[in-house]
Protein backbone atom coordinates (compact mmCIF):
# COMPACT_ATOMS: atom_id res chain seq x y z
CA UNK A 1 0.00 0.00 0.00
CA UNK A 2 1.36 3.37 -1.06
CA UNK A 3 0.16 6.43 0.86
CA UNK A 4 1.77 9.70 1.88
CA UNK A 5 -0.33 9.88 5.08
CA UNK A 6 0.94 7.25 7.56
CA UNK A 7 -2.09 7.44 9.88
CA UNK A 8 -4.59 6.79 7.09
CA UNK A 9 -2.34 4.13 5.64
CA UNK A 10 -2.12 2.28 8.95
CA UNK A 11 -5.89 2.41 9.42
CA UNK A 12 -6.64 0.94 5.98
CA UNK A 13 -3.91 -1.66 6.29
CA UNK A 14 -5.17 -2.75 9.70
CA UNK A 15 -8.65 -3.35 8.31
CA UNK A 16 -7.30 -5.41 5.41
CA UNK A 17 -4.99 -7.44 7.63
CA UNK A 18 -7.97 -8.42 9.77
CA UNK A 19 -9.43 -10.00 6.62
CA UNK A 20 -6.28 -12.06 6.11
CA UNK A 21 -4.35 -9.94 3.59
CA UNK A 22 -0.60 -9.41 3.90
CA UNK A 23 0.20 -5.71 3.51
CA UNK A 24 3.49 -3.83 2.98
CA UNK A 25 3.33 -0.13 3.84
CA UNK A 26 5.53 2.20 1.77
CA UNK A 27 5.66 5.79 0.61
CA UNK A 28 5.70 6.65 -3.09
CA UNK A 29 9.47 6.89 -3.28
CA UNK A 30 12.36 4.62 -4.14
CA UNK A 31 11.15 1.89 -1.78
CA UNK A 32 7.83 1.65 -3.63
CA UNK A 33 9.64 1.38 -6.97
CA UNK A 34 11.80 -1.41 -5.57
CA UNK A 35 8.93 -3.43 -4.10
CA UNK A 36 6.49 -3.12 -7.01
CA UNK A 37 7.61 -6.30 -8.78
CA UNK A 38 7.22 -8.35 -5.58
CA UNK A 39 3.57 -7.37 -5.14
CA UNK A 40 0.51 -9.00 -6.67
CA UNK A 41 -1.62 -5.93 -5.98
CA UNK A 42 -0.70 -2.29 -5.38
CA UNK A 43 -3.06 0.00 -3.46
CA UNK A 44 -2.27 3.61 -4.39
CA UNK A 45 -3.87 6.30 -2.23
CA UNK A 46 -3.66 9.29 -4.54
CA UNK A 47 -2.83 12.66 -3.06
CA UNK A 48 -2.79 16.07 -4.76
CA UNK A 49 -2.23 16.38 -8.50
CA UNK A 50 1.46 16.21 -9.27
CA UNK A 51 2.15 14.25 -6.09
CA UNK A 52 4.49 11.23 -5.94
CA UNK A 53 1.67 8.66 -5.78
CA UNK A 54 0.21 9.94 -9.05
CA UNK A 55 3.64 9.91 -10.66
CA UNK A 56 4.09 6.31 -9.52
CA UNK A 57 0.73 5.38 -11.04
CA UNK A 58 1.75 6.91 -14.37
CA UNK A 59 5.02 4.99 -14.24
CA UNK A 60 3.30 1.68 -13.51
CA UNK A 61 0.66 1.99 -16.20
CA UNK A 62 3.27 3.02 -18.79
CA UNK A 63 5.06 -0.32 -18.44
CA UNK A 64 4.52 -2.64 -21.40
CA UNK A 65 4.91 -5.89 -19.46
CA UNK A 66 1.23 -6.35 -18.61
CA UNK A 67 1.75 -9.97 -17.56
CA UNK A 68 4.34 -9.00 -14.94
CA UNK A 69 2.85 -5.73 -13.76
CA UNK A 70 0.87 -6.06 -10.51
CA UNK A 71 -2.83 -5.25 -10.39
CA UNK A 72 -3.52 -1.69 -9.27
CA UNK A 73 -6.32 -0.14 -7.23
CA UNK A 74 -6.23 3.65 -7.00
CA UNK A 75 -8.01 5.27 -4.04
CA UNK A 76 -9.24 8.70 -5.17
CA UNK A 77 -11.29 11.35 -3.33
CA UNK A 78 -14.95 11.08 -4.33
CA UNK A 79 -15.14 14.63 -5.65
CA UNK A 80 -12.28 14.21 -8.15
CA UNK A 81 -14.29 12.98 -11.13
CA UNK A 82 -11.65 14.00 -13.66
CA UNK A 83 -9.00 12.00 -11.80
CA UNK A 84 -11.29 8.97 -11.66
CA UNK A 85 -11.83 9.07 -15.43
CA UNK A 86 -8.11 9.53 -16.08
CA UNK A 87 -7.17 6.57 -13.89
CA UNK A 88 -9.81 4.34 -15.48
CA UNK A 89 -8.41 5.23 -18.89
CA UNK A 90 -5.00 4.10 -17.70
CA UNK A 91 -6.48 0.69 -16.91
CA UNK A 92 -6.38 0.71 -13.11
CA UNK A 93 -9.26 -0.07 -10.75
CA UNK A 94 -10.75 2.88 -8.85
CA UNK A 95 -12.16 3.10 -5.32
CA UNK A 96 -13.52 6.47 -4.20
CA UNK A 97 -12.55 7.75 -0.75
CA UNK A 98 -13.52 7.90 2.00
CA UNK A 99 -13.99 4.18 1.57
CA UNK A 100 -15.81 1.62 3.66
CA UNK A 101 -13.33 -0.99 4.95
CA UNK A 102 -15.60 -3.87 3.97
CA UNK A 103 -16.00 -2.54 0.43
CA UNK A 104 -12.23 -2.14 0.08
CA UNK A 105 -11.69 -5.72 1.27
CA UNK A 106 -14.15 -7.03 -1.33
CA UNK A 107 -12.49 -4.99 -4.08
CA UNK A 108 -9.05 -6.28 -3.10
CA UNK A 109 -10.26 -9.89 -3.03
CA UNK A 110 -11.86 -9.51 -6.45
CA UNK A 111 -8.70 -8.03 -7.96
CA UNK A 112 -6.55 -10.81 -6.53
CA UNK A 113 -8.90 -13.46 -7.89
CA UNK A 114 -8.83 -11.85 -11.32
CA UNK A 115 -5.03 -11.74 -11.15
CA UNK A 116 -4.95 -15.42 -10.27
CA UNK A 117 -7.15 -16.23 -13.28
CA UNK A 118 -4.90 -14.16 -15.55
CA UNK A 119 -1.78 -15.89 -14.22
CA UNK A 120 -3.35 -19.31 -14.81
CA UNK A 121 -4.34 -18.30 -18.35
CA UNK A 122 -0.84 -17.02 -19.07
CA UNK A 123 0.63 -20.29 -17.80
CA UNK A 124 -1.63 -22.26 -20.15
CA UNK A 125 -0.80 -19.99 -23.10
CA UNK A 126 2.93 -20.38 -22.47
CA UNK A 127 2.55 -24.15 -22.19
CA UNK A 128 0.66 -24.30 -25.49
CA UNK A 129 3.28 -22.11 -27.14
CA UNK A 130 6.04 -24.45 -25.96
CA UNK A 131 4.09 -27.45 -27.27
CA UNK A 132 3.66 -25.80 -30.66
CA UNK A 133 7.42 -25.48 -31.17
CA UNK A 134 8.58 -28.68 -29.47
CA UNK A 135 8.99 -32.18 -30.86
CA UNK A 136 6.86 -34.41 -28.67
CA UNK A 137 9.25 -37.36 -28.63
CA UNK A 138 12.66 -35.74 -28.16
CA UNK A 139 11.62 -32.45 -26.49
CA UNK A 140 13.89 -30.42 -28.76
CA UNK A 141 12.50 -27.90 -31.24
CA UNK A 142 10.35 -29.26 -34.04
CA UNK A 143 10.72 -28.97 -37.81
CA UNK A 144 8.27 -26.10 -38.18
CA UNK A 145 10.02 -23.95 -35.60
CA UNK A 146 13.37 -24.74 -37.22
CA UNK A 147 12.08 -23.54 -40.60
CA UNK A 148 10.75 -20.32 -39.08
CA UNK A 149 14.01 -19.58 -37.29
CA UNK A 150 16.08 -20.56 -40.32
CA UNK A 151 14.34 -17.95 -42.50
CA UNK A 152 14.56 -15.36 -39.73
CA UNK A 153 18.26 -15.97 -39.08
CA UNK A 154 19.12 -16.03 -42.78
CA UNK A 155 17.46 -12.64 -43.31
CA UNK A 156 19.37 -11.26 -40.34
CA UNK A 157 22.67 -12.72 -41.61
CA UNK A 158 22.14 -11.13 -45.03
CA UNK A 159 21.17 -7.79 -43.54
CA UNK A 160 24.12 -7.51 -41.17
CA UNK A 161 26.63 -9.49 -43.24
CA UNK A 162 27.00 -12.07 -40.47
CA UNK A 163 27.97 -15.71 -40.92
CA UNK A 164 25.34 -18.42 -40.46
CA UNK A 165 26.02 -22.14 -40.37
CA UNK A 166 23.91 -25.27 -40.44
CA UNK A 167 24.68 -28.81 -39.31
CA UNK A 168 22.50 -31.70 -40.46
CA UNK A 169 23.00 -35.01 -38.66
CA UNK A 170 21.51 -38.38 -39.55
CA UNK A 171 21.84 -41.53 -37.43
CA UNK A 172 23.43 -44.39 -39.35
CA UNK A 173 21.44 -47.59 -39.87
CA UNK A 174 18.73 -46.38 -37.52
CA UNK A 175 16.17 -48.69 -39.11
CA UNK A 176 18.02 -51.60 -37.52
CA UNK A 177 17.17 -50.35 -34.02
CA UNK A 178 13.48 -50.51 -34.86
CA UNK A 179 13.74 -53.82 -36.73
CA UNK A 180 15.94 -55.60 -34.16
CA UNK A 181 14.67 -54.11 -30.89
CA UNK A 182 11.27 -52.58 -31.61
CA UNK A 183 10.02 -49.04 -32.02
CA UNK A 184 9.98 -48.32 -28.29
CA UNK A 185 13.73 -48.88 -28.17
CA UNK A 186 14.09 -46.76 -31.30
CA UNK A 187 12.22 -43.96 -29.56
CA UNK A 188 14.48 -44.28 -26.53
CA UNK A 189 17.54 -44.02 -28.76
CA UNK A 190 16.19 -40.84 -30.34
CA UNK A 191 15.54 -39.29 -26.93
CA UNK A 192 19.04 -40.17 -25.73
CA UNK A 193 20.60 -38.79 -28.91
CA UNK A 194 18.62 -35.55 -28.58
CA UNK A 195 19.78 -35.18 -24.96
CA UNK A 196 23.39 -35.76 -26.01
CA UNK A 197 23.10 -33.17 -28.77
CA UNK A 198 21.53 -30.68 -26.39
CA UNK A 199 24.48 -31.05 -24.02
CA UNK A 200 26.95 -30.57 -26.86
CA UNK A 201 25.61 -27.44 -28.54
CA UNK A 202 26.01 -23.90 -27.31
CA UNK A 203 23.28 -21.76 -25.76
CA UNK A 204 23.14 -19.63 -28.90
CA UNK A 205 22.62 -22.65 -31.19
CA UNK A 206 19.20 -23.97 -32.16
CA UNK A 207 18.73 -27.74 -32.06
CA UNK A 208 15.73 -29.27 -33.80
CA UNK A 209 14.49 -32.66 -34.88
CA UNK A 210 14.49 -32.27 -38.63
CA UNK A 211 12.58 -35.46 -39.32
CA UNK A 212 12.78 -39.17 -38.49
CA UNK A 213 16.30 -39.86 -37.24
CA UNK A 214 17.68 -36.58 -38.59
CA UNK A 215 18.55 -33.52 -36.50
CA UNK A 216 19.45 -29.96 -37.45
CA UNK A 217 21.63 -27.48 -35.60
CA UNK A 218 21.41 -23.84 -36.64
CA UNK A 219 24.40 -21.73 -35.62
CA UNK A 220 23.82 -17.95 -35.84
CA UNK A 221 26.86 -15.66 -36.17
CA UNK A 222 29.07 -18.71 -36.66
CA UNK A 223 31.49 -19.15 -39.58
CA UNK A 224 32.46 -22.53 -41.01
CA UNK A 225 35.40 -23.03 -38.63
CA UNK A 226 33.17 -22.54 -35.60
CA UNK A 227 30.52 -24.84 -37.05
CA UNK A 228 33.12 -27.56 -37.56
CA UNK A 229 34.16 -27.25 -33.92
CA UNK A 230 30.56 -27.80 -32.82
CA UNK A 231 30.05 -30.62 -35.33
CA UNK A 232 33.16 -32.43 -34.13
CA UNK A 233 32.12 -32.09 -30.48
CA UNK A 234 28.62 -33.40 -31.26
CA UNK A 235 30.03 -36.29 -33.31
CA UNK A 236 32.53 -37.27 -30.58
CA UNK A 237 29.86 -37.20 -27.86
CA UNK A 238 27.60 -39.47 -29.90
CA UNK A 239 30.53 -41.82 -30.37
CA UNK A 240 30.69 -42.50 -26.63
CA UNK A 241 26.94 -42.58 -26.03
CA UNK A 242 25.51 -45.78 -24.54
CA UNK A 243 21.79 -46.06 -25.16
CA UNK A 244 18.94 -48.54 -25.13
CA UNK A 245 17.16 -50.14 -22.15
CA UNK A 246 20.37 -51.75 -20.87
CA UNK A 247 22.66 -48.99 -22.11
CA UNK A 248 24.41 -51.47 -24.38
CA UNK A 249 23.53 -50.00 -27.77
CA UNK A 250 25.85 -47.66 -29.64
CA UNK A 251 25.10 -45.15 -32.38
CA UNK A 252 27.05 -43.43 -35.12
CA UNK A 253 26.04 -40.47 -37.22
CA UNK A 254 26.78 -38.93 -40.58
CA UNK A 255 27.12 -35.16 -40.43
CA UNK A 256 26.89 -32.46 -43.09
CA UNK A 257 27.98 -28.86 -42.56
CA UNK A 258 27.32 -25.77 -44.68
CA UNK A 259 27.82 -22.05 -44.11
CA UNK A 260 26.81 -18.64 -45.37
CA UNK A 261 28.29 -16.54 -46.89
CA UNK A 262 29.16 -18.90 -49.73
CA UNK A 263 28.82 -18.28 -53.45
CA UNK A 264 26.56 -21.35 -53.74
CA UNK A 265 24.27 -20.20 -50.90
CA UNK A 266 21.97 -17.32 -51.74
CA UNK A 267 18.95 -18.14 -49.61
CA UNK A 268 17.83 -20.30 -46.70
CA UNK A 269 16.74 -23.17 -48.95
CA UNK A 270 20.18 -23.31 -50.58
CA UNK A 271 21.83 -23.43 -47.16
CA UNK A 272 19.73 -26.49 -46.29
CA UNK A 273 20.44 -28.04 -49.67
CA UNK A 274 24.17 -27.52 -49.21
CA UNK A 275 24.15 -29.13 -45.77
CA UNK A 276 22.00 -31.95 -47.13
CA UNK A 277 24.47 -32.60 -49.95
CA UNK A 278 27.29 -32.75 -47.41
CA UNK A 279 25.30 -35.17 -45.26
CA UNK A 280 24.67 -37.55 -48.13
CA UNK A 281 28.30 -37.35 -49.18
CA UNK A 282 29.16 -38.49 -45.66
CA UNK A 283 26.74 -41.40 -46.13
CA UNK A 284 28.20 -42.19 -49.56
CA UNK A 285 31.78 -42.19 -48.26
CA UNK A 286 31.07 -44.76 -45.56
CA UNK A 287 29.01 -43.05 -42.85
CA UNK A 288 30.15 -42.08 -39.33
CA UNK A 289 31.96 -38.97 -40.51
CA UNK A 290 31.66 -35.23 -41.06
CA UNK A 291 31.58 -33.68 -44.53
CA UNK A 292 31.65 -29.99 -45.38
CA UNK A 293 29.84 -28.47 -48.33
CA UNK A 294 32.04 -27.50 -51.24
CA UNK A 295 30.83 -26.13 -54.52
CA UNK A 296 33.59 -28.11 -56.24
CA UNK A 297 32.58 -31.47 -54.76
CA UNK A 298 30.26 -33.67 -56.71
CA UNK A 299 26.97 -34.57 -55.08
CA UNK A 300 26.74 -38.36 -54.72
CA UNK A 301 23.56 -40.26 -55.15
CA UNK A 302 21.68 -40.87 -51.93
CA UNK A 303 22.34 -44.32 -50.50
CA UNK A 304 19.55 -46.81 -50.96
CA UNK A 305 19.27 -47.58 -47.23
CA UNK A 306 19.72 -45.31 -44.20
Amino acid sequence: MVDEQPARQAQLAGALEQDGFSIRLVSAGAEAQRLIDEARLVLLVLGPAGGPARALLQHLMARDDDAQRPSIIALIPAEENAAVVAVLRLGAEVVRTPVDAEELSVRVERCLQERQRMDALLTRVNALERLSITDGLTQVHNHRYFQDRLREEFRRAQRYDDPLSLILLDLDHFKRFNDDHGHQVGDLVLRDVAASLQRSVRETDLLARYGGEEFAILLPRTPLAGALTVAERVWRELGVLHTGPERTLRVTASVGVASFPHHAVGNAEQLVRSADESLYRAKHEGRNRICVHSALASSPERPASP
